[in-house]
């Protein structure tokens, strides 16, 4: 089965939601957790990831520490903050309200 892109917009939900369900990860992990968790359906490109995480620290929506992997290589480990949690609730609700109009419209005769 191919992977496919992640869609235009929900990048930054799949990231908090990760990061809320999972607690602390580094990037690697994160992008890893997305692609197991949607059957290998979703691919998170190395070059959409990291500018991602870096928008979600800048927006206060994660913070960021460095630290060593099982594999001793050093990673930036990121975790939700309060701010994260408010903002995933916010994106949660937009995406399923979008999702559930989108679902409608197929389904219209």
């Amino acid at each position: 089965m191919p992977k496919d892109a992640i869609p235009p917009g929900t990048l930054h939900l799949l990231i908090l939601r990760t990061l809320a369900r999972d607690g602390e990860q580094h990037g690697f992990e994160i992008a890893e957790s997305i692609e197991r968790l949607s059957s290998n359906v979703l691919t998170v490109e190395e070059g959409s990831l990291y500018p991602a995480l870096q928008r979600l620290l800048a927006n206060g929506w994660v913070t960021a520490e460095w630290g060593t992997t099982g594999g001793n290589r050093r990673a930036r480990y990121y975790q939700l903050t309060r701010a994260g949690r408010k903002q995933l609730d916010v994106e949660e609700t937009q995406f399923l309200r979008i999702t559930d109009a989108i679902v409608r419209v197929l389904q219209a005769g």
